[in-house]
């Protein structure tokens, strides 16, 4: 037997296995999905590194011309989360889940145990203006993030988001998503009601 006949063997092994490698690729993705399913976990929430922590200390200029009950509503000033409980939420009147969660922060909005405080981003004046005109203005201070920083020092994913803030001006709950009426039952009021118990 030459020595070119006693290289094929190897040779023929080695093709196998790349004619294999996709399906050991598949089966591979296949179980690291099975188990994340199997476990239980919400992929939909991401955890925030802010919980816990003091909310980011940046003021935000207020939208001109915005009024809610004909009063001029201000921009975002951290100083004004000391000290009571602020429910923070991040919109866009460019964002369709906004437009959907929106009746929700109407019925939020008069809860005034609490202070329902805006982050609106990246949008254009007359479209913030015109948004919360023609929806209602649940919002008692809207900061202006035009440039987008103000969301990145939040932490923030994707449009909307909404943020609990207790008395002691740390982060204390976070929601990715627009609200829905389950999400609200379930996750946001039982964390409202600890904030508003929590350092009185």
């Amino acid at each position: 037997m030459s020595q070119q006949e006693g290289l094929q063997p190897p040779r023929a092994k080695r093709n196998s296995f790349f004619v294999f490698l996709p399906l050991i690729i598949f089966i591979g993705l296949a179980a690291i999905f099975f188990f994340q399913l199997a476990s239980g976990r919400d992929e939909s929430v991401i955890p925030s590194a802010l919980i816990g922590k003091p909310a980011p200390a940046l003021s935000l200029p207020a939208i001109p011309g915005l009024a809610r009950n004909g009063q001029p509503v201000g921009g975002l000033d951290p100083a004004s989360f000391k000290g009571q409980v602020t429910l923070l939420n991040v919109f866009g009147s460019w964002c369709v889940p906004c437009r959907m969660e929106h009746p929700l922060l109407m019925k939020l909005g008069e809860d005034k145990r609490f202070q329902l405080a805006g982050l609106n981003y990246k949008d254009k004046t007359e479209n913030a203006l015109g948004f919360l005109h023609e929806l209602g203005n649940p919002y008692a201070v809207v900061g202006a993030d035009d440039s987008g920083r103000a969301a990145i020092e939040w932490g923030v994913y994707g449009v909307p988001e909404t943020f609990l803030i207790g008395r002691d001006g740390n982060v204390a709950f976070k929601h990715v998503g627009p609200l829905s009426e389950t999400s609200i039952r379930d996750e946001l009021m039982p964390a409202i009601e600890a904030a508003l118990k929590a350092n009185q």
